[in-house]
């Protein structure tokens, strides 16, 4: 049964993605897809701060191919990991895809394979143009692409998707910038209100007694504008003439709380450590590695976890799941925290054989030595696991007899 399952699931996979003679995606990051800008992003610093940490963070983690904990180099991960189409780069690859998600909900990718069902070309395209849509017949999840020559279906398996919080019944996902949309209308408001006031000139009161004639009091008008219209300089104040400033009814601590509650907004949905959009301003953490477990822990982890199953799900076969291979990111280098910090942990996990010295060597960028440094240690002190105790110096102070000499 296992070669018919197989053989069933490549008859499947090639119907879906190969539907027909002229379908081809590779057009599709022309102007067609990627000239469509949103002005929320492009305009709202607060939305562009923390899309741009979130897209970047993610497309330079490290991702590999492993097998039981082995580095695996085959066609997937060299797509995922080095040339995923013939015009970008994976890092582009990944904060485009990102970005989207982010925008408006979702990001996706075309998988395009070659005629052994093999990943060929990873594809990011925009989401505007593409429609999750469940076929009533046999249950099963295809997406509606609107391309540059006609419309496309394409089952689940060949497109990767990564989404915000979906519902219960839906499958797109709902777009961070839509429930932050009234936040950030009453931010713009209230930056153009602020805007508009600081533009404005000064206003005055002008008052003149009642016996000054007509001749002098136009002169008197004629002096007063000279100097509001050169915004500023002499000013003869004449007698009965009084001028007194207008006070302007304009707070700037106003403006400041309005943006401090849109940054805390927009970290609750974006489900970010508002310290990040305060620029660390009242973080409340003692160090900067704790700051940054929380980021991994409440962010970070569940994007990328969803990264991984769809990588896993739709660029593995169930055979190569079967036999060990998965897609991993590596979040270790942002929680490795600072020098004591990792000197600290590196001689717990040395001390107590949990690590090799060689891997430490390697997480430092540094090269192996090979040798007994790739071997696992244990304080006794320090000995090689393999080493007979009775061997090691000092284990006749725990009662054993020291070997006879002759």
């Amino acid at each position: 049964m296992k070669w018919y399952n197989r053989f069933k699931m490549a008859i499947k996979m090639a119907v879906a993605g190969w539907s027909g003679q002229g379908f081809d995606f590779t057009t599709w990051a022309g102007r067609t897809f990627w000239g469509v800008d949103n002005g929320k992003l492009a305009t709202n610093e607060t939305i562009f701060s923390v899309i741009s940490r979130l897209s970047n963070t993610l497309s330079s983690l490290p991702i590999k191919l492993y097998q039981n904990y082995d580095l695996i180099m085959n066609k997937a991960s060299d797509v995922v990991i080095n040339n995923p189409n013939p015009n970008m780069t994976s890092f582009e690859c990944f904060n485009k895809i990102e970005v989207s998600r982010n925008e408006t909900g979702n990001g996706y990718a075309v998988i395009m394979r070659d005629i052994r069902m093999q990943p060929e070309q990873f594809l990011p395209i925009d989401s505007s143009y593409v429609t999750p849509i469940l076929n009533v017949d046999d249950g099963e999840l295809w997406y509606q692409v609107i391309g540059n020559d006609g419309t496309y279906y394409i089952h689940n398996m060949n497109m990767f998707h990564v989404k915000h919080i979906t519902g219960n019944s839906r499958w797109a996902g709902i777009s961070p910038l839509n429930v932050l949309k009234n936040t950030l209308e009453y931010d713009k408001a209230v930056q153009e209100f602020s805007l508009s006031e600081m533009q404005k000139k000064d206003s005055f009161t002008l008052a003149y007694q009642a016996n000054v004639d007509k001749d002098k009091r136009q002169q008197i008008i004629d002096d007063f504008r000279r100097f509001y219209s050169e915004n500023g300089g002499i000013l003869f104040k004449e007698p009965g003439v009084e001028i007194d400033p207008i006070e302007r009814k304009y707070f700037a601590s106003d403006t400041l709380a309005s943006e401090k509650i849109t940054r805390s907004r927009v970290a609750n949905v974006f489900n970010v450590p508002v310290s990040f959009l305060n620029d660390g301003e009242g973080q409340g953490f003692s160090s900067n590695e704790q700051m940054m477990i929380q980021f991994v822990q409440m962010t970070l982890t569940p994007i990328v976890r969803q990264y991984e199953q769809e990588l896993n799900r739709k660029l593995l076969t169930p055979a190569d799941r079967k036999a060990g291979f998965y897609f991993k990111f590596n979040l270790g280098g942002l929680l490795r925290g600072d020098t004591a910090a990792r000197t600290q942990f590196y001689q717990m996990m040395i001390r107590s054989s949990g690590m090799k010295p060689d891997e430490v060597r390697q997480l430092e960028d540094l090269p192996p030595v090979g040798g007994k440094a790739s071997e696992l240690w244990i304080s006794g002190d320090m000995y090689p696991l393999e080493m007979d105790p009775t061997l090691r110096k000092g284990g006749e102070k725990s009662g054993e007899e020291e070997p006879a000499k002759e």
